[in-house]
């Protein structure tokens, strides 16, 4: 099998994984965030509903953490199989980066994980919600450091090329590379907008049910202001990293745009058909001064086009174009879902709008469409290159992997990955289905010892 076969095989196998594995700690990053919230709320009020959602999310918490775990794995292997290259030349800024994650994020996440977990008659409550805090903030630093590292690829600083690898001059330009803070921000508030999603979605499931009502009512409440707050600063931080990515990569937003002219007046496509072979679009469907409007803030404002480039430095237009208004489409649809959940609130019917609660449940799955979606348009527009501009993929792979055996290995990873994922979905309907325990079993069963004394208080739905 031909060397470059065994390169496009290796690259889809890299972006299966990782594609495969980032469902997971978008789910974790956000759900953390919640289990705080939902602990918090419990301590502070006494209300035992708290406790009831608690006790069921950080279920789904632990299922989906795991995954996320045993999934990612296989990434690092792949960076010194497949990917030793680049792994030799991008080693010294960006090997301690992936330390750094595994010594400060996920040595705190193990280390507190099992208190969260089993220390209910164990510890305090104040020891127990420490806990919960510290996961959580375990899965928003690795969040830093991951995406350090990725911005880093994206728009390479603080380290120069000497003798064939990377030898960093400042660490700081290095973590806190140009698109480093937005890339966080973004990628950090769409774990939160996700989860609140699933969060709302769930709730909304029950409420339609007729089932768990006391229960789903809270966490509905809880879900929608998630939803109401986090989708329009989505969209500014969106903005802005579009912005940041316009200043840094803009060949990846000409691909995003699809212009393949620089010029002015540029229209925003709704729909077009990209044909990179003829360098122009087909069947456009267009709002006239659109792109140079987003991204200039001026109907005039000049757009820079693919063919400021040659052929062979354009990432795949086509995925990236699409990717890019799948993202787009999903985040103000996520928007017209916070607005009517609060419009509804304010109007008193947000437990009673029945088309609200049968959107809410369609878009619980949408929040990891739209974050993959966003990951194409990241990773696929950066091509072809791995550190974008300096490093090309081609020259990244492994001269010595064969095509064999990377299809193996790939095949492998679709059967095993498959089954763990038909594992994960299996167990987590169990758990939906059986939804969060009644309130009196949790009293008078599972009621942790530490806060059995603790003032009970009435149960009232959030409003």
């Amino acid at each position: 099998m031909p060397p470059f076969d065994a390169e496009i095989l290796a690259r889809l196998q890299f972006a299966f994984t990782v594609s495969f594995h980032i469902l997971f700690p978008t789910l974790t990053i956000g759900l953390a965030g919640f289990l705080v919230f939902f602990e918090a709320k419990y301590l502070r009020t006494h209300n035992e509903t708290w406790l009831v959602l608690y006790r069921f999310w950080v279920k789904i918490f632990a299922l989906t953490f795991g995954m996320g775990v045993v999934s990612g794995l296989v990434l690092s292997y792949q960076f010194g199989t497949n990917w030793s290259e680049w792994s030799r030349v991008t080693g010294p800024a960006l090997g301690p980066l992936i330390g750094f994650e595994v010594l400060t994020a996920f040595f705190l996440e193990a280390g507190f994980l099992g208190i969260m977990l089993f220390g209910w008659q164990k510890v305090g409550p104040r020891l127990h919600f420490l806990a919960t805090c510290l996961v959580a903030t375990g899965t928003a630093i690795s969040a830093f450091w991951i995406l350090a590292a990725n911005s880093w690829m994206q728009t390479p600083a603080g380290a120069s090329l000497v003798n064939g690898q990377y030898v960093v001059d400042d660490w700081l330009a290095v973590i806190f590379n140009p698109s480093f803070p937005w890339r966080l921000l973004h990628m950090t508030t769409a774990s939160y907008l996700t989860t609140a999603l699933v969060v709302s979605g769930i709730s909304a499931f029950y409420l339609l049910t007729g089932s768990r009502r006391d229960v789903a009512r809270q966490a509905f409440s809880a879900g929608m202001w998630g939803v109401l707050l986090l989708a329009p600063l989505q969209i500014f931080l969106g903005d802005q990293h579009g912005l940041n990515t316009l200043e840094h990569q803009p060949i990846k937003v000409a691909a995003m745009e699809g212009n393949w002219e620089t010029r002015g007046g540029v229209p925003f496509h709704i729909f077009a058909m990209p044909d990179q072979k003829e360098q122009r679009n087909r069947l456009e469907i267009s709002i006239p001064y659109g792109s140079s409007l987003i991204l200039r803030h001026d109907p005039a404002g000049i757009v820079p086009g693919l063919k400021d480039v040659a052929v062979e430095d354009q990432p795949p237009v086509g995925i990236v174009f699409w990717s890019f208004r799948v993202m787009v489409g999903l985040g103000f649809l996520f928007l017209a879902l916070g607005l009517w959940g609060g419009w509804a609130r304010w109007r008193g019917t947000l437990y009673d709008a029945i088309w609200l609660r049968r959107f809410a449940v369609s878009l619980t799955p949408a929040g990891f469409v739209a974050t993959l979606a966003g990951w194409f348009v990241t990773e696929v527009g950066r091509q072809p290159y791995t550190v974008y501009g300096a490093m090309r993929t081609e020259d990244s792979f492994s001269p010595s992997v064969t095509g064999a055996s990377v299809a193996t290995t790939l095949v492998l990873f679709l059967i095993v990955y498959g089954g763990l994922f038909g594992a994960y979905l299996y167990y987590l309907t169990k758990l939906v289905c059986r939804g969060p325990d009644p309130l009196a079993t949790r009293e008078t069963e599972e009621k942790p010892e530490a806060i059995r004394g603790a003032r009970p208080g009435l149960v009232v739905p959030a409003e």
